[in-house]
């Protein structure tokens, strides 16, 4: 008895909320959405909020992307129409209030509106710019442009001291396995395990000078060293070598977008300061005595422990015109 009483208002319940959310999904009257394909979804005194509403506060806030879909039917949706919700009634009350009328509460308005207004010109010229085409043509050309490096697959051996090191070569000439004397003889613990695998495919131009050096000349099957490293001397069996293969047009778009909104965004700034009197009535910035200075540069940081292990700095960040950055240790791929 207990359990279909208890499943009754599990119905009862359900085609309550169902009927409610119908009921919000009408708006009252002649009020139209004010997208296409809108829908209201609650009500305050009359007044209908709809879904558009509290997508773009999701986005203000940072919760979802510009774009990116929101279902009305998950919590985070709901989460957010609560507090949309909730400005509304402290606006509503504010206005009873006659805060509006207040000179502070003007000047916060009318910065507010400046704000809104400068974001929607910059969202129209970015979308008028940022198009599909003119995203594959910059790829197209950062293609082009780009140098496509000879990768590299190899495996070391290091030891202490060079006549450890040509000890080990003899070995090697007289038909010892590399990959066994690497795991017997290495000191580098990050390659020695795996028999000597310094990491996959890799282009020189991520790896130390030493191994620049050494490497830059080498073909399959060569056998390079020994060369001082960091850390010791070292023996480079080179097995593989490859054309290093293109960014892919997937990989580039984040970054393409960001390069093309942040010219066009630059470009419109620069031609409306061109076209506008500006005047900066603030004078040079004068010294406090006894307040805090910035740092100079700081100097140079003391050489990391002795490790034979290549691994580059990570490099900067590219523009879209210049090569993909190479990860900060070769990847395997």
């Amino acid at each position: 008895m207990k359990t279909a009483t208890t499943g009754a208002w599990g119905v009862v319940i359900a085609l309550t909320v169902a009927l409610a959310l119908a009921a919000c999904g009408r708006p009252e009257g002649n009020e139209k959405p004010p997208q296409a394909g809108d829908t209201a979804v609650a009500r305050i005194d009359g007044r209908t909020v709809w879904a558009s509403d509290v997508k773009r506060e999701a986005v203000a806030q940072g919760l979802i992307s510009e774009g990116e879909p929101l279902d009305i039917s998950s919590d985070l949706f709901r989460r957010v129409m609560d507090e949309v919700v909730d400005q509304k009634l402290l606006a509503a009350e504010a206005l009873k209030r006659k805060l509006d009328r207040d000179p502070v509460a003007q000047r916060r308005l009318a910065a507010a509106r400046e704000r809104i207004l400068g974001d929607m010109l910059v969202e129209s010229v970015v979308e008028k710019a940022v198009t599909p085409g003119a995203i594959r043509e910059l790829y197209q050309e950062q293609l082009r442009l780009s140098k496509q490096s000879e990768e590299l697959k190899a495996r070391q051996i290091v030891v202490a001291t060079q006549a450890e090191a040509e000890q080990v070569g003899k070995l090697l000439a007289a038909g010892a396995s590399f990959e066994a004397l690497a795991m017997e003889r290495s000191t580098d613990a990050a390659t020695r395990f795996s028999g000597g695998d310094i990491g996959g495919y890799f282009t020189l131009d991520v790896m130390p000078d030493p191994y620049v050096a050494a490497l830059k000349d080498a073909k399959p099957g060569d056998l390079i060293g020994p060369f001082a490293v960091e850390g010791g001397w070292a023996l480079v069996k080179v097995e593989e070598t490859r054309q290093e293969a293109p960014i892919t047009f997937e990989a580039a778009r984040p970054q393409i977008v960001r390069f093309l909104t942040y010219d066009k965004v630059r470009d419109l700034l620069e031609k409306l300061r061109a076209g506008t009197k500006v005047q900066l009535l603030l004078g040079k910035t004068q010294e406090v005595p006894g307040a805090p200075r910035e740092p100079a540069s700081a100097p140079p940081a003391p050489p990391p422990a002795a490790t034979a292990t290549p691994t580059p700095a990570t490099p900067a960040t590219p523009t879209p015109a210049s090569k993909a950055a190479a990860p900060a240790t070769p990847a395997k791929k």
